[in-house]
C-alpha cells in the first residue's frame, strides 16, 4: 500500500498471519513426486493451493506446493512470452541481525554470487548472461531475493544455478572472496551513502527512532567499522541460521507449466536438508517520551529537515488510512504542504509519505529550504500544515483519489512477468498467502474518511517525533532545535546466541550435480506486429496492441529540444523550461486542477526536454482514456504561461543548478560534456542550462519558444496498448487540427577534439570517491553500420558485468561497486565513455587499470571464448526485448526516429551471427585511440593528486564549471595512503543495478 512503486519489495505483514493463511488454504490433490523424497526428507511434495483468475479480475493465478524440506513453491503460468522468472527469496534481512554485526544480510546478498561447489567464480553471472538473461540480487530490512529473467528454454539452468547456491556455497567461500567483496559493500557505501548528499539522513534517523539494538535502528548497508569487524566465519554462520530451504521461497512465472517446475525443484532443491527453525518477529512499536531532535553537516546547498512519527508495520489495517493521509498532507500539488510550502516559495521542495516495513512504519514529513532559511521556521510550518489539515478534513475526492492511484499502479505492476511473479513471491513470504493482492485490494477500498481522520489522532496529533536537520558545512546555526538525543545503551540485553553449534551438511544426489543441464530448444522470436500512419499535418504514427493489461501509453518526441537553443545559447535551458511550464496550469485548468482529476483517473500526463528532443509521456487504463485525451489536448494546445508559475519555477531552476556543485556524480557528467564537445557547442552546456543563461530566460522567451518549435512537422508519436488503430486514432482526432510550422534546425557544430591523452581534476574537497571518466567523441547511432558493431566489440570489454574492465577494478580489485565503457551516439556523433566511483586511495590505481584493459584490448583483441560468449548473449536476450507495453515503444519509437526498415533486427542478428574475430579487433583499433582520450576525476584533489602525478600523463585542473585552475604556489607534499590491491571477485549486487 505504501510506496507503490516498490511494492514488490516493502510488502509484509504481522507474524501471526502466515500459520492463519496456512490454515485457510484450502487442501488440494496431492500431486506425485519424484525426486522429492530424496535421501533425508520426509514424505512428498504436497500441492497447497490452486487459484484462477477470471476475465476482468485483478488477480494473479498461481499453483503452490510444498516440499518435504520446508521450500515453498509457487508457479505463475504465463505463455505470452518466451521468457520466464525465477525469484528465490529468503525470509531474512537487516532486521536479523544484531548490533554490532550490521550489514550482514547485505554482506551476504554479495557472497552468493561467489560461485558455489559446481559453479565457479565469476559463472553465475557468465551463465546467465550467455544465456540471454539477466539477473540481480536485492536486500532490504526484511527479506533477501535473487533472481534471473531468461529464455524460456533456460529454465533448468536458473533452477540448477539458485539451488546450487543454497545447498553447496559454503565450501567455495575462501578468505580472499570474502576480502574483495567486503571493499565492494565498502564502495558501494561510499557510492550511496557516504559520498552522496544527504546520504547519511536514514541512518540518522534510524538510531534515534528506533531503540538501542532494534534492528531497524541501522540501515540495510551496514556501519563501516561492523564491515570491517566482520570475518568470514560470522558470514558462514550466517548462511547457516537462515539460508535453508524452511526459510525460502522458489517463485517461478511465465512461459511454464506447474509440473514442469514442480519437477526440477524437486531434483534440485529436494535433497537440501531443512535449515534450524525461523520464527516470526513481532517487536512494539517504537516509544518517544519527547521530540528527539540531532542534526548533521552535510556537503549538501539546501538545509533540509525530515520529521519522523512511528506508525505500523505492513499490513496492519491502519496502513491504508496512513496512506491517504500522507498524500492529503504532502503527496502531490494539491496537498498541504505543496500549497504552503512550495508554491509560497518557501521550500525548495516538501512533502510527506508513509512506508512500512515487516516490524515497524513511517510517516515523514520533510522540507529542503533555500539556504539561508532556517529549519525552525520549516518545522513551524510543517505542524502548521499538520494543524491545516485537522480544520481542512477528508473529502469523498481525497479517497476517491487515492484508490484510482492505488488501482493505476497495481495494475501497471502487473505488466511483466517479473513484476507478476516478484509480488507473489514477496506476498507468500511475508503473509503465506500468493493471493494477498485480493485481500490488499479490498482493504484499499474500504477505507473511509473517518478511518483518516482517526489515525491522524492516533499516529500523528499531539505524537513525538524524530526531527533531522542537515545544513551545509559551518552552517549549525539553521538547524531547528539544538541537539537533545544522543544514543543510549543502558538497559539493552543482548539476545540469546542464535549460531553456535551449526553444521553445514550437504545434499547428496543419485545425480551429477556439476553437470550443467543442457537448454531446450531456443524460442521462437518475432518482432511484435505493428502499424503505421501519417497525418496531414506532419505526424508521424507508430502503434502495437500489447493486451496483456487494459493500458494505453502514447509517447510524443518532438524533435529539437535543447539543441534548438544552439540559435541563442545565451538562454541555454529554454526547451527543459517550457516543458516545465507545459506541466503547469492551462487555460482552463489550474496546474492543481489537472492533476486532481489526472489521480481521480489513475492517469498521467508529463512534459520533458532533453538534449535532442522534447516528449510528452501519457499513460491511462483504457477505461479512462477519453477523458485523460481530453486533458492531454488542454495542456498540449491552451497552456496558460502563468507569470506566477514561471517565476517560481525559474527560482527552482536557479537553486537546482546552483546545487549541482554538491553531486559529485552531476559535476563529473557536466564537466566532461564541456570537455567532449568544447567551448560553442551546445552540448556543452547542461540541458538545464547554467545559472547565467537561466537568468536571462524570459516568460516570452517561454512563449516564443513554444509558437516556434511546438510543431506537429517534427513529431512521432508511439502508441502501445489494449487498443487498435482504428480505435485509438478516432480519439485523436483532435490532432488533425494541430497546424503546422517550419522548424529550423540549427546546423551540426564543428566538435572539440582531443591532441593527446591528459587527465584532468576537479577538486571535491574530502570527496569518500572519485568519479572517473573517460573517453573521447566517437561516432553517430547506426542500427546496422560500425556503431552497431563498435557496441558488440566494446561488450567483452565493459558492456557486460562479466566485462574486462569490471572483473579488474570490482571483483580482483575491489576499487568499486561497479565499473563500464560503452557508446553513446544518436544522430549525431556520442561519445565513448569508460566511467566509475572510485575509493578515493585507488584513484590513480583505477585509472591505470582503466587505460591497461583499454590498451590492452585494443592491441591483443577478443578471444575466442569471448567471442563467443557475446554472440550467445546479446543473440539470446532477444527473448525479453518486446514484453512489456515500454519495450514495445522504445523500440517503435527507434524505428522512427532513425526511419529504420521493419527487417533491421533480423539484420542486426545476421551481423552478430557472421562478425569475425578480425573484424572486432579491428574495430578495437580503430574506436579505441588510447592516446587521444579525455581522463577526468571529481574528486578530493589533495589526496589524489600527487598519485595521478605519476602516471606519465599532463594533469590540468578544472573548477567545477569546467574552466582551467590557475596554478597555485608550491604546496608541502602530502602523504597519500594507498591500500594494496585486493585479489578475489565479486557478483552483482544490491539495492540497485550496478548494470
Amino acid at each position: 500500500m505504501s510506496k507503490k512503486s516498490t511494492l514488490v519489495i516493502c510488502l509484509a505483514v504481522a507474524m501471526s498471519m502466515q500459520a492463519q493463511a496456512q490454515k485457510k488454504a484450502t487442501p488440494a490433490k496431492k500431486t506425485a513426486t519424484t525426486a522429492a523424497s530424496a535421501k533425508g526428507q520426509q514424505g512428498s511434495t504436497r500441492l497447497i493451493e490452486k487459484v484462477t483468475r477470471k476475465p476482468g479480475e485483478l488477480k494473479i493465478p498461481y499453483e503452490k506446493y510444498q516440499l518435504p524440506n520446508g521450500l515453498t513453491v509457487v508457479v505463475h503460468e504465463d505463455h505470452s512470452d518466451p521468457i520466464v522468472h525465477v525469484d528465490v527469496t529468503y525470509h531474512v534481512g537487516s532486521g536479523r541481525e544484531e548490533v554490532g554485526k550490521s550489514g550482514f544480510a547485505h554482506f551476504f546478498e554479495h557472497m552468493m554470487f561467489q560461485g558455489s561447489d559446481n559453479v565457479a567464480d565469476e559463472e553465475h553471472f557468465k551463465i546467465v548472461s550467455e544465456a540471454g538473461g539477466t539477473l540481480n540480487g536485492t536486500t532490504n530490512r526484511d527479506r533477501t531475493n535473487y533472481f534471473e529473467t531468461m529464455p524460456s528454454n533456460q529454465l533448468e539452468t536458473a533452477i540448477w544455478l539458485e539451488a546450487d547456491r543454497m545447498g553447496f556455497l559454503l565450501d567455495a567461500v575462501t578468505q580472499q572472496k570474502f576480502e574483495v567483496q567486503r571493499e565492494t559493500v565498502k564502495n558501494e557505501r561510499g557510492q550511496r551513502v557516504d559520498n552522496a548528499p544527504y546520504g547519511l539522513s536514514y541512518e540518522k534517523t534510524s538510531a534515534a527512532l528506533y531503540p538501542y539494538g532494534h534492528p531497524y535502528s541501522w540501515t540495510t548497508i551496514g556501519y563501516i567499522e561492523d564491515l570491517n569487524r566482520v570475518n568470514v566465519n560470522d558470514l558462514k554462520n550466517f548462511f547457516l541460521r537462515w539460508y535453508g530451504p524452511n526459510n525460502a521461497t522458489l517463485t517461478v512465472g511465465g512461459d511454464v507449466t506447474p509440473e514442469q517446475v514442480v519437477k526440477l525443484a524437486e531434483k534440485y532443491f529436494g535433497s537440501i536438508p531443512k535449515g534450524p527453525e525461523v520464527r516470526n518477529q513481532k517487536l512494539p512499536a517504537p516509544v518517544l517520551a519527547q521530540d528527539r531532535y540531532v542534526s548533521y553537516e552535510d556537503n549538501v546547498r539546501f538545509p533540509s529537515l525530515t520529521i519522523t512519527f512511528p506508525t505500523v508495520p505492513s499490513n496492519h489495517p491502519d496502513e491504508p488510512a496512513l496512506d491517504v493521509l500522507s498524500r492529503i498532507i504532502g503527496g502531490g500539488r494539491t496537498s498541504i504542504i505543496y500549497q504552503n510550502m512550495v508554491k509560497t516559495q518557501k521550500a525548495n521542495s516538501a512533502g510527506a509519505y508513509h512506508s512500512t516495513s515487516e516490524l515497524a512504519g513511517e510517516f515523514t514529513l520533510t522540507a529542503r529550504v533555500l539556504p539561508t532559511q532556517n529549519l525552525a521556521d520549516a518545522e513551524k510550518q510543517l505542524r502548521e500544515s499538520m494543524a491545516e489539515f485537522e480544520k481542512r478534513g477528508v473529502t469523498d475526492e481525497d479517497i476517491e483519489r487515492y484508490k484510482a492511484s492505488y488501482e493505476s499502479g497495481m495494475v501497471n505492476s502487473l505488466s511483466s512477468v517479473s513484476g507478476k511473479t516478484s509480488m507473489l513471491a514477496a506476498y507468500q513470504t511475508f503473509t503465506g498467502n500468493p493471493n494477498y493482492l485480493t485481500k490488499e485490494m479490498q482493504a484499499v477500498n474500504s477505507v473511509t474518511k473517518a478511518d483518516v481522520q482517526r489515525v491522524y489522532n492516533q499516529y500523528l496529533k499531539g505524537k513525538k517525533a524524530v526531527l533531522l536537520s542537515v545544513v551545509p558545512k559551518g552552517k549549525s546555526d539553521l538547524i531547528a532545535k539544538a541537539d537533545n538525543f544522543k544514543v543510549d545503551a543502558t538497559g539493552y540485553k543482548a539476545p540469546a546466541d542464535q549460531y553456535s553449534g551449526l553444521k553445514y551438511t550437504k545434499a547428496t544426489d543419485a545425480f551429477d550435480r556439476s553437470k550443467r543441464p543442457a537448454a531446450g530448444a531456443n524460442p521462437v522470436i518475432t518482432v511484435p506486429p505493428f502499424w503505421k500512419e501519417q497525418l496531414s499535418n506532419g505526424i508521424k504514427v507508430i502503434g502495437a496492441k500489447s493486451d496483456e493489461v487494459p493500458t494505453v501509453t502514447l509517447l510524443f518526441t518532438l524533435q529539437g529540444g535543447h539543441k534548438l537553443e544552439a540559435h541563442d545559447p545565451s538562454k541555454a535551458g529554454l526547451a527543459s523550461m517550457t516543458a516545465s511550464m507545459l506541466n503547469e496550469s492551462s487555460q482552463k485548468f489550474t496546474s492543481e486542477e489537472i492533476s486532481t482529476q489526472l489521480e481521480k483517473l489513475g492517469s498521467s500526463i508529463s512534459f520533458g526536454s532533453g538534449a535532442e528532443s522534447m516528449t510528452v509521456q501519457v499513460s491511462s487504463q483504457v477505461k479512462n482514456l477519453d477523458a485523460t485525451l481530453a486533458l492531454l489536448e488542454e495542456r498540449m494546445f491552451r497552456p496558460r504561461f502563468d507569470a506566477t508559475e514561471f517565476d517560481r519555477l525559474k527560482k527552482q531552476r536557479l537553486e537546482a543548478i546552483k546545487n549541482q556543485s554538491t553531486q559529485p556524480t552531476t559535476v563529473a557528467d557536466n564537466v566532461y560534456n564541456k570537455m567532449l564537445y568544447g567551448e560553442g557547442n551546445i552540448r556543452a552546456v547542461p540541458v538545464v542550462g547554467t545559472v547565467k543563461t537561466v537568468e536571462n530566460i524570459s516568460l516570452e522567451d517561454v512563449k516564443k519558444f513554444y509558437n516556434d518549435y511546438f510543431s506537429p512537422s517534427v513529431t512521432n508519436l508511439v502508441i502501445v496498448g489494449d487498443t487498435d488503430q482504428k480505435q485509438i486514432m478516432s480519439k485523436l482526432a483532435f490532432l488533425n487540427t494541430w497546424k503546422p510550422k517550419p522548424v529550423n534546425m540549427p546546423a551540426d557544430t564543428k566538435l572539440a577534439g582531443i591532441d593527446k591523452t591528459k587527465i584532468f581534476i576537479v577538486d571535491k574537497e574530502k570527496a569518500a570517491q572519485s568519479e572517473i571518466r573517460i573517453g573521447y567523441m566517437a561516432l553517430p547511432y547506426d542500427a546496422t553500420g560500425e556503431y552497431y558493431k563498435a557496441n558488440l566489440m566494446n561488450y567483452v570489454l565493459g558492456g557486460a558485468f562479466n566485462s574486462r574492465i569490471n572483473l579488474n577494478l570490482r571483483e580482483d580489485k575491489g576499487y568499486t561497486y561497479g565499473a563500464r565503457s560503452g557508446f553513446s551516439g544518436t544522430e549525431e556523433a556520442g561519445p565513448f565513455t569508460a566511467s566509475a566511483g572510485v575509493r578515493s586511495n585507488a584513484s590513480d590505481a583505477s585509472v591505470v587499470e582503466f587505460m591497461k584493459e583499454i590498451k590492452r584490448f585494443r592491441e591483443e583483441g577478443i578471444t575466442d571464448a569471448e567471442l563467443a560468449f557475446m554472440k550467445n548473449a546479446i543473440g539470446q536476450s532477444d527473448a525479453r526485448r518486446y514484453e512489456t507495453s515500454f519495450q514495445k515503444a522504445a523500440f517503435l519509437n527507434n524505428m522512427l526516429r532513425y526511419n529504420l526498415t521493419p527487417d533491421y533486427v533480423a539484420k542486426q542478428n545476421e551481423i552478430l551471427q557472421n562478425i569475425t574475430k578480425e573484424e572486432i579487433n579491428a574495430l578495437a583499433k580503430k574506436y579505441l585511440p588510447v592516446d587521444n582520450m579525455s581522463i577526468m576525476l571529481v574528486g578530493d584533489k589533495a589526496a589524489i593528486k600527487p598519485g595521478l602525478e605519476k602516471l606519465g600523463y599532463d594533469v590540468v585542473e578544472l573548477d567545477p564549471d569546467g574552466a582551467p585552475v590557475a596554478p597555485a604556489a608550491a604546496a608541502a607534499p602530502v602523504d597519500v595512503k594507498k591500500e594494496e590491491p585486493k585479489k578475489g571477485r565479486k557478483p552483482k549486487d544490491t539495492v540497485g543495478r550496478t548494470f
